[in-house]
């Protein structure tokens, strides 16, 4: 059985869901941590005054925001509580929308919902009518002393929530007009049409099992090796291909390319 990170309900009109959070993803970043070369020593960290250089104890340290540089507005922690949201338990639906109206940029962090004790019945009822309807529902929760707007939705027999983003939280695409030169010519027809084959010919159905985090397999590689006591060979990298400064000698050398490794996949 998984082990349940925040426990609560569901409410939506009058009904009331009981449910479990459960993390949805597992993250395999290598973490390393630092050593004194000299003796393979873990480096330890102190927190010292930037003023005087000396250590600072955990009883003398403040919370502060720079309001402007230099310039620090401290808070206590019972301040800090006064602004905490309400403390509750329920995932309060405010909205259902279309799952296609919501932009993947809102998304950040996926979790499985599961139906709590004497709860199937009623989760099943959500469950089924977001997949015949293909909407989402929007909703408001507190976990960690912070606010999250959610997005449930059904996938594959069970209710997933997602924490996302609010919209003042997105950077817009407006403020980086400069950046995207909106007044240049629109592109090359020619050049379109070519990049559209290029699409096709490399398009396929999406299989997430075939991309693999290959960085992370050769460092653990690595670390395997020399554990054993093996010598790590470092091979020089090959440098990195040109540009080609015509787009269309690219695009058309790139079709090319793609319709071989077509015929050769066959």
């Amino acid at each position: 059985m998984a082990r349940a990170i925040w426990s609560g309900s569901i409410n939506f009109g009058l009904v009331n869901i009981p449910i479990k959070l459960v993390t949805a993803i597992r993250e395999k970043d290598l973490k390393f941590n630092q050593l004194h070369a000299k003796d393979g020593s873990r480096i330890k960290y102190k927190k010292v005054c930037a003023k005087d250089g000396d250590e600072v104890p955990n009883d003398e340290i403040v919370k502060g925001y720079e309001v402007t540089p230099g310039q620090y507005v401290t808070l206590t922690d019972d301040e800090l509580e006064a602004a905490d949201p309400k403390r509750t338990r329920t995932v309060e639906i405010e909205d259902f929308v279309d799952q296609v109206q919501i932009d993947p940029m809102y998304y950040d962090k996926p979790y499985f919902l599961v139906p709590d004790k004497n709860a199937h019945k009623a989760y099943r009822l959500l469950l089924e009518a977001l997949v015949e309807t293909d909407k989402v529902g929007l909703a408001r929760m507190v976990m960690h002393d912070k606010e999250h707007l959610v997005a449930i939705r059904a996938r594959d027999g069970a209710l997933v929530m997602e924490t996302m983003y609010f919209h003042d939280e997105l950077v817009p695409v407006s403020s980086l007009q400069e950046d995207l030169e909106a007044d240049i010519a629109p592109a090359d027809k020619r050049q379109v049409a070519l990049a559209q084959q290029l699409i096709e010919s490399l398009s396929a159905e999406f299989e997430p099992k075939k991309y693999k985090d290959h960085h992370r397999e050769r460092v653990q590689d690595i670390i395997g090796k020399k554990a054993a006591g093996k010598k790590i060979t470092v091979e020089t990298a090959s440098a990195p291909a040109g540009r080609t400064a015509d787009l269309l000698v690219a695009l058309e050398a790139s079709l090319a390319k793609a319709k071989k490794a077509q015929k050769k996949g066959k």
